[in-house]
């Protein structure tokens, strides 16, 4: 039985086989992000916008805060799928955004800041 629960593990790692999105993890992720950005109860604009309730919402619609052109005309409604892409690579997703973050390639570590940051409703409060 031992040796088999470690072949499925071992092929489930070299297949590429999803493991599950930790938000734990992706609030640790979020020190990269949080120079720029707030989330959570209280959150406000800094440099970027706060991103609360990011789930659903359209790009460039956060409440005062001073958006690119480029963002407010993308089309973007933010869901899992469209922040894995923009994540890796803002300025390739949106050119002329004003966002100069780099990006996160990790595909681990992009799935678990996902699952912090689409776990805040519009307020700022953890989606029950």
């Amino acid at each position: 039985m031992r040796t088999l629960i470690v072949a499925t593990v071992l092929i489930g790692a070299s297949t590429g086989i999803a493991l599950a999105q930790d938000a734990t993890k992706g609030a640790a992720v979020f020190k990269k992000c949080a120079i720029c950005h707030n989330i959570g109860p209280g959150a406000t604009n800094k440099i970027g916008p706060e991103l609360n309730g990011l789930d659903g919402r359209h790009s460039g619609s956060a409440a005062g805060y001073d958006y690119s052109e480029a963002n407010k005309k993308s089309g973007i409604v933010w869901n899992k799928d469209m922040f894995e892409k923009y994540i890796n690579d803002p300025r390739g997703v949106v050119p002329g955004t004003k966002m100069t973050f780099a990006g996160i390639q990790n595909k681990h570590e992009v799935e678990d800041l996902w699952a912090y940051v689409s776990q805040f409703d519009a307020s700022g409060n953890v989606k029950k």
